[in-house]
């Protein structure tokens, strides 16, 4: 995913390399199997927040002939969207620039709309969900699916990791943004007239060794690099020194034998 907000609001992540990179790790099949039943060759579908564009062009091979937009905030992140699908020779998708609470299409428009780790990064999580339903069809699925922060578990038991979380939370919920999103969606979608909502939950798990190591590299990076690592000084939650403990701490855990990381993230088709 990528920011999906208004000015005033603040993408925790920021657009890093090490950022864009763990993105670019997404697919349809890693992270929206959840979504999968439910496109139809010939669907339209929109990707809100749809970041390097990895899950949007999965989307269009699956919907094609069907069109795929995928909207991002960041024409940076738009461009390298763009430049993926050339890669890729996906003909039937297109990349724009765009907001998430005022979305340039007309009522009505989608057969599915999605987001992935997006709602977790915006101060009105139900009027973003507000505005999907508003160009969604009838009988099409808004899908969303986001993390939860304080439901990650780790092993072993490494004290910089409760820092990260910590600083993570702080940072997070400063810029006005909740990170314990996925326990959220099925409140959010009732509260943004949704009357046919249907929750599941799958998991990320790094624990294999190369896992381990992607994953602390990821991690071990942004804390130090990227607009979390910024925030955190702007912001007087940590110095220098704090982050690169808890990268050190990252790292730490990545070289063990026998480490254990699980993400689970909570997930929602919407239906008015």
């Amino acid at each position: 995913m990528s920011d999906q907000q208004p000015e005033d609001d603040v993408y925790t992540h920021g657009h890093h390399e090490s950022v864009v990179r763990a993105h670019a790790a997404r697919t349809a099949e890693n992270s929206a199997a959840f979504v999968l039943p439910y496109l139809t060759p010939g669907s339209t579908l929109l990707d809100v927040g749809c970041g390097p564009g990895t899950i949007t062009c999965d989307f269009a091979a699956l919907v094609d002939p069907g069109k795929v937009t995928g909207l991002d905030r960041s024409p940076d992140i738009v461009a390298q969207a763009q430049a993926l699908a050339v890669e890729r020779e996906v003909p039937n998708i297109e990349f724009v620039a765009g907001n998430i609470y005022d979305l340039d299409f007309a009522d009505e428009t989608f057969d599915v709309v999605h987001a992935h780790q997006v709602l977790q990064h915006l101060t009105d999580p139900v009027e973003a969900l507000r505005e999907m339903r508003r160009v969604s069809k009838p009988g099409g699925i808004v899908a969303v699916r986001d993390a939860d922060f304080h439901g990650m578990s780790w092993y072993p038991e490494i004290p910089e990791l409760d820092e990260w979380m910590d600083l993570y939370q702080r940072i997070a919920r400063r810029n006005g943004a909740e990170p314990d999103a996925g326990r959220r969606l099925v409140s959010w979608a009732q509260s943004a007239g949704f009357t046919d909502v249907a929750p599941t939950s799958s998991n990320w798990l790094y624990a294999t060794a190369q896992q381990r190591r992607w994953q602390a590299r990821v991690w071990g990076e942004r804390v130090l690099h990227s607009a979390f690592a910024e925030q955190a000084l702007e912001y007087g939650f940590a110095n220098a020194a704090d982050l690169a403990r808890i990268s050190a701490g990252w790292h730490r855990w990545g070289s063990t034998d026998d480490g254990w990381f699980l993400i689970p993230n909570g997930e929602v088709i919407a239906r008015a």
